[in-house]
Protein backbone atom coordinates (compact mmCIF):
# COMPACT_ATOMS: atom_id res chain seq x y z
CA UNK A 1 0.00 0.00 0.00
CA UNK A 2 1.35 3.43 -0.86
CA UNK A 3 2.17 5.73 2.04
CA UNK A 4 1.14 9.38 2.20
CA UNK A 5 4.63 10.51 0.99
CA UNK A 6 4.39 8.31 -2.09
CA UNK A 7 6.70 5.59 -0.79
CA UNK A 8 5.58 1.99 -0.74
CA UNK A 9 8.18 0.96 1.85
CA UNK A 10 7.54 0.42 5.53
CA UNK A 11 4.47 -0.66 7.50
CA UNK A 12 1.22 1.28 7.37
CA UNK A 13 0.55 2.81 10.79
CA UNK A 14 -2.88 2.10 12.25
CA UNK A 15 -4.66 4.78 14.27
CA UNK A 16 -4.76 4.20 18.00
CA UNK A 17 -7.95 3.67 19.98
CA UNK A 18 -7.62 7.16 21.43
CA UNK A 19 -7.33 8.63 17.93
CA UNK A 20 -10.44 6.77 16.78
CA UNK A 21 -12.36 8.11 19.78
CA UNK A 22 -11.79 11.65 18.54
CA UNK A 23 -14.16 10.96 15.67
CA UNK A 24 -17.08 10.23 17.98
CA UNK A 25 -19.08 12.77 19.96
CA UNK A 26 -20.09 11.70 23.42
CA UNK A 27 -23.88 12.25 23.78
CA UNK A 28 -24.91 14.77 26.43
CA UNK A 29 -27.35 13.37 28.94
CA UNK A 30 -30.64 15.23 29.21
CA UNK A 31 -31.02 17.02 32.51
CA UNK A 32 -34.21 17.95 34.28
CA UNK A 33 -34.63 21.66 34.93
CA UNK A 34 -36.67 23.42 37.57
CA UNK A 35 -39.15 25.97 36.27
CA UNK A 36 -41.26 28.55 38.10
CA UNK A 37 -44.74 29.27 36.77
CA UNK A 38 -47.39 31.93 37.38
CA UNK A 39 -50.95 31.41 36.15
CA UNK A 40 -54.07 33.54 36.54
CA UNK A 41 -57.37 32.11 35.32
CA UNK A 42 -61.02 32.99 35.08
CA UNK A 43 -62.23 30.71 36.47
CA UNK A 44 -60.14 27.52 36.71
CA UNK A 45 -57.08 25.82 35.18
CA UNK A 46 -55.02 22.65 35.20
CA UNK A 47 -51.47 22.48 33.83
CA UNK A 48 -49.88 19.28 32.54
CA UNK A 49 -46.36 18.49 31.36
CA UNK A 50 -46.16 15.63 28.87
CA UNK A 51 -49.61 14.53 30.01
CA UNK A 52 -48.84 14.59 33.75
CA UNK A 53 -50.52 17.16 35.97
CA UNK A 54 -48.12 19.58 37.66
CA UNK A 55 -50.64 22.13 38.98
CA UNK A 56 -54.34 22.68 39.52
CA UNK A 57 -56.25 25.77 40.54
CA UNK A 58 -56.66 25.66 44.32
CA UNK A 59 -60.00 27.49 44.24
CA UNK A 60 -62.93 25.28 43.12
CA UNK A 61 -64.60 26.45 39.94
CA UNK A 62 -67.95 26.45 41.76
CA UNK A 63 -66.74 29.22 44.08
CA UNK A 64 -68.46 32.47 43.18
CA UNK A 65 -66.04 34.87 41.50
CA UNK A 66 -63.25 32.28 41.59
CA UNK A 67 -60.54 34.46 40.08
CA UNK A 68 -57.10 33.85 41.50
CA UNK A 69 -53.42 33.48 40.64
CA UNK A 70 -51.25 30.45 41.36
CA UNK A 71 -47.44 30.31 41.54
CA UNK A 72 -45.64 26.97 41.60
CA UNK A 73 -42.50 25.08 40.51
CA UNK A 74 -42.13 21.97 38.39
CA UNK A 75 -39.30 19.98 36.83
CA UNK A 76 -39.03 18.86 33.23
CA UNK A 77 -36.52 17.89 30.54
CA UNK A 78 -36.60 19.83 27.29
CA UNK A 79 -38.29 19.43 24.95
CA UNK A 80 -41.61 19.03 26.73
CA UNK A 81 -45.27 19.67 25.99
CA UNK A 82 -47.40 21.99 28.10
CA UNK A 83 -51.08 21.11 28.21
CA UNK A 84 -53.40 23.72 29.70
CA UNK A 85 -57.03 23.00 30.56
CA UNK A 86 -58.95 26.23 31.18
CA UNK A 87 -62.59 26.42 32.24
CA UNK A 88 -65.10 29.18 32.76
CA UNK A 89 -67.87 28.45 35.26
CA UNK A 90 -71.25 27.36 33.91
CA UNK A 91 -74.21 25.94 35.80
CA UNK A 92 -75.14 23.51 33.05
CA UNK A 93 -74.80 22.97 29.32
CA UNK A 94 -76.61 26.22 28.58
CA UNK A 95 -73.31 27.88 29.42
CA UNK A 96 -75.12 30.31 31.73
CA UNK A 97 -74.60 31.24 35.35
CA UNK A 98 -76.98 32.58 38.01
CA UNK A 99 -79.83 30.87 36.16
CA UNK A 100 -83.30 32.01 37.21
CA UNK A 101 -82.08 35.18 38.91
CA UNK A 102 -81.82 38.76 37.76
CA UNK A 103 -78.08 38.11 37.37
CA UNK A 104 -78.56 35.36 34.77
CA UNK A 105 -75.81 35.74 32.22
CA UNK A 106 -73.10 34.16 30.10
CA UNK A 107 -69.80 33.99 31.95
CA UNK A 108 -66.54 35.03 30.34
CA UNK A 109 -63.10 33.48 30.61
CA UNK A 110 -59.44 34.32 30.23
CA UNK A 111 -56.05 32.95 31.29
CA UNK A 112 -52.50 34.26 31.39
CA UNK A 113 -49.27 32.40 32.12
CA UNK A 114 -45.53 32.86 32.35
CA UNK A 115 -42.77 30.35 33.08
CA UNK A 116 -39.18 31.14 34.06
CA UNK A 117 -36.12 28.92 34.31
CA UNK A 118 -33.78 28.68 37.30
CA UNK A 119 -31.85 31.76 36.17
CA UNK A 120 -35.02 33.83 36.16
CA UNK A 121 -35.18 34.09 32.37
CA UNK A 122 -38.66 33.90 30.86
CA UNK A 123 -38.97 30.82 28.64
CA UNK A 124 -42.75 30.61 28.13
CA UNK A 125 -45.60 33.11 28.04
CA UNK A 126 -49.21 32.77 26.98
CA UNK A 127 -49.68 34.24 23.52
CA UNK A 128 -50.89 33.36 20.01
CA UNK A 129 -48.11 30.74 19.67
CA UNK A 130 -50.26 28.35 21.69
CA UNK A 131 -52.72 26.09 19.83
CA UNK A 132 -56.19 25.82 21.38
CA UNK A 133 -59.28 23.67 20.95
CA UNK A 134 -62.71 24.31 22.50
CA UNK A 135 -64.45 21.22 23.87
CA UNK A 136 -67.46 23.00 25.37
CA UNK A 137 -69.15 25.95 23.70
CA UNK A 138 -72.49 27.39 24.86
CA UNK A 139 -74.88 28.97 24.36
CA UNK A 140 -74.53 28.71 20.60
CA UNK A 141 -77.13 31.48 20.34
CA UNK A 142 -76.38 34.29 22.76
CA UNK A 143 -80.07 35.24 23.04
CA UNK A 144 -80.32 32.22 25.37
CA UNK A 145 -79.06 34.58 28.05
CA UNK A 146 -82.46 36.31 28.01
CA UNK A 147 -84.61 33.17 28.30
CA UNK A 148 -86.89 32.96 31.35
CA UNK A 149 -86.45 29.19 31.53
CA UNK A 150 -83.31 28.26 29.59
CA UNK A 151 -83.04 24.56 28.74
CA UNK A 152 -79.79 23.17 27.41
CA UNK A 153 -80.08 21.63 23.99
CA UNK A 154 -83.26 23.43 23.02
CA UNK A 155 -83.40 26.61 20.96
CA UNK A 156 -81.91 29.08 21.55
CA UNK A 157 -79.75 27.32 24.15
CA UNK A 158 -77.87 24.82 22.02
CA UNK A 159 -74.41 23.67 22.98
CA UNK A 160 -71.43 21.83 21.50
CA UNK A 161 -69.53 19.48 23.81
CA UNK A 162 -66.91 16.78 23.34
CA UNK A 163 -64.38 14.80 25.36
CA UNK A 164 -60.69 15.64 25.53
CA UNK A 165 -58.98 14.14 22.46
CA UNK A 166 -56.86 11.15 23.43
CA UNK A 167 -53.22 12.09 23.91
CA UNK A 168 -53.74 15.77 23.12
CA UNK A 169 -51.24 16.79 25.82
CA UNK A 170 -48.48 14.45 24.63
CA UNK A 171 -45.61 14.88 22.19
CA UNK A 172 -47.07 12.69 19.42
CA UNK A 173 -50.36 14.58 19.02
CA UNK A 174 -50.93 16.51 15.78
CA UNK A 175 -52.31 19.99 16.49
CA UNK A 176 -52.10 21.28 12.93
CA UNK A 177 -55.90 21.51 12.83
CA UNK A 178 -56.12 23.49 16.06
CA UNK A 179 -56.44 27.26 15.89
CA UNK A 180 -53.96 29.67 17.40
CA UNK A 181 -54.98 30.95 20.81
CA UNK A 182 -57.15 34.06 20.68
CA UNK A 183 -55.53 37.03 22.42
CA UNK A 184 -57.60 39.51 24.42
CA UNK A 185 -56.84 42.81 26.12
CA UNK A 186 -57.07 43.51 29.83
CA UNK A 187 -60.09 45.69 29.11
CA UNK A 188 -61.87 42.76 27.43
CA UNK A 189 -61.11 40.21 30.16
CA UNK A 190 -61.15 42.58 33.16
CA UNK A 191 -58.83 40.38 35.27
CA UNK A 192 -59.00 40.78 39.04
CA UNK A 193 -58.37 38.99 42.37
CA UNK A 194 -54.72 37.97 42.14
CA UNK A 195 -53.89 39.26 38.69
CA UNK A 196 -52.28 42.43 40.00
CA UNK A 197 -50.24 40.49 42.56
CA UNK A 198 -48.06 39.03 39.79
CA UNK A 199 -45.36 41.00 37.95
CA UNK A 200 -46.19 39.81 34.44
CA UNK A 201 -43.63 39.70 31.66
CA UNK A 202 -44.43 42.39 29.10
CA UNK A 203 -44.89 39.71 26.42
CA UNK A 204 -47.41 37.61 28.40
CA UNK A 205 -50.93 37.95 26.99
CA UNK A 206 -54.43 36.96 28.06
CA UNK A 207 -55.62 34.09 25.88
CA UNK A 208 -58.77 32.00 25.43
CA UNK A 209 -60.86 30.30 22.79
CA UNK A 210 -62.36 32.38 19.97
CA UNK A 211 -65.19 33.79 22.13
CA UNK A 212 -64.75 34.86 25.76
CA UNK A 213 -68.41 34.14 26.54
CA UNK A 214 -69.24 31.05 24.48
CA UNK A 215 -65.95 29.13 24.88
CA UNK A 216 -66.41 27.45 28.26
CA UNK A 217 -63.75 24.72 28.28
CA UNK A 218 -60.56 25.29 26.30
CA UNK A 219 -57.55 23.01 25.78
CA UNK A 220 -54.32 24.78 24.86
CA UNK A 221 -50.86 23.31 24.26
CA UNK A 222 -47.33 24.42 23.46
CA UNK A 223 -44.06 22.55 22.89
CA UNK A 224 -41.10 24.01 24.78
CA UNK A 225 -37.77 23.33 23.07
Amino acid sequence: MRRANGSTKGPLLKPSVSQIALFFVTPVALQAETFSADVWADNWFELRVNGTQVAEDSVPITTERSFNAESFDFTAERPFVLGLVAKDFKEDDTGLEYIGTRRQQMGDGGVIMQIRDASGATVVVSNADWRCHVIHAAPLDKTCENENDPVAGTAPCGFDASEEPAGWDGSDFDVSSWASASVFSEAEVDPKFGYDEISWDASAELIWGPDLEQSNTVLCRLTVN
